[in-house]
């Protein structure tokens, strides 16, 4: 096994200037939280220009199938700094986990292609139709059913980003075992609940005798569904690498400008140490999340353990990076007009999906044998 590279290449500096640029014009504090109070809290446009216009939804996605041909190095990258500015676009629900799992499946099938190029050309908005709570290695889902004839029937809680969806790509259980099927959003039952986070939505998915397309059978199924699930979690912890990074940048920024008794409150030594927990936590958090994110991209047999190490360690980090930030702000960092609480609702909610920190830990264990 070759070493992991930790270090971020010159192309991949340039494509986070690139996209860190974008999202500073396009979604800034202000407009954000105007927008995730509205009728439309996912910025479309912002959505088509990363996805159709900058070739970031295919970036993993070879280059015969419409995609860029690099990584999830690369889309790791992008997901940091989405989670810096947590971008209201339905990025990890389709260019991560519905676009892993088509990944996973028999790319030489048409209907897998055809489905990859749109997802990685940006035409369409995918999303893994299984709760954001799935944590890799769990059981195939059972909840949509499959009948001979290929129509789904069941209902899917809490799928990311499924309300921008055009089309689930839905693991179902049929009369020939676990399969997976593509459906068009329009031939499903979508709701949405609630979210505790405001940037990235959830939707509760039905089916009825929905007419679906075949993407892998029995044989294909599972793995397609596990690589997916593992790809996701392993890339979230560069999200939330992301929200910390954005929350104690800022916190730092400021406290040097906060003056009480005569002196910037950053100053206190009180206030450094705490700042100073967060930041050794954000440098051995860039450490878990870069080493999965290579891992990934290297097909490395450590893949498994690298992911369970980030997951369990970066979701931790994030949300303590957003209390602080929110706790060290002050009265204004309490007040819905400020950002500091998108981060914090994005970390608490980060931190179940795809598996909890001590649901990763249990893994963790098992894969390095080590006793109960």
């Amino acid at each position: 096994m070759s070493n992991p590279d930790l270090l971020y290449s010159d192309v991949e500096t340039d494509l986070r200037a690139s996209v860190r640029d974008l999202l500073t014009d396009r979604c800034e504090p202000a407009a954000l939280l105007a927008r995730v109070e509205s009728a439309e809290p996912y910025d479309a446009k912002l959505w088509r220009t990363l996805s159709a216009e900058l070739g970031l939804a295919g970036l993993p996605v070879p280059e015969d199938l419409g995609g860029q041909g690099a990584s999830v190095r690369e889309t790791a990258l992008v997901l940091e700094e989405l989670g810096r500015s947590v971008a209201p676009v339905p990025f990890l629900g389709s260019a991560v986990l519905a676009t892993a799992a088509l990944l996973g499946a028999d790319t030489a099938r048409e209907p897998v292609a055809v489905l990859l190029r749109r997802l990685a050309s940006g035409e369409a908005a995918g999303a893994l139709a299984v709760p954001l709570s799935t944590a890799p290695g769990s059981a195939f889902p059972a909840a949509v059913a499959a009948d001979a004839d290929g129509r789904l029937t069941g209902t899917v809680r809490s799928v990311a980003d499924g309300p921008a969806a055009d089309v689930f790509v839905v693991p179902a259980t049929g009369p020939d075992g676990p399969r997976l099927y593509a459906v068009e959003a329009a031939a499903a039952s979508v709701s949405e609940p609630v979210p505790l986070d405001l940037t990235r939505r959830i939707a509760d998915v039905t089916f009825t005798d929905a007419d679906a397309t075949l993407l892998a059978g029995a044989n294909g199924a599972p793995a397609a569904l596990e690589r997916a699930l593992l790809t996701g979690a392993g890339l979230l912890a560069s999200e939330q690498l992301g929200v910390a990074d954005w929350c104690l940048e800022t916190t730092v920024a400021y406290v040097g400008g906060r003056y009480q008794f005569g002196r910037p409150v950053g100053s206190f030594q009180a206030l450094k140490h705490r700042l100073a927990d967060v930041w050794l936590e954000l440098v051995a958090a860039r450490a878990a999340a870069r080493y999965a994110a290579d891992a990934l991209a290297s097909g490395s047999d450590d893949a498994g353990v690298a992911v369970a190490v980030a997951q369990s360690y970066c979701s931790t980090v994030a949300v303590h990076a957003a209390e602080e930030c929110v706790q060290l702000h002050g009265g204004i960092g309490m007040t819905w007009e400020h950002p500091a609480h998108l981060y914090l609702k994005r970390a608490k909610a980060d931190q179940l999906a795809l598996g909890t920190a001590g649901r990763h830990r249990t893994t963790l264990a098992t894969l390095v044998d080590l006793p109960a």
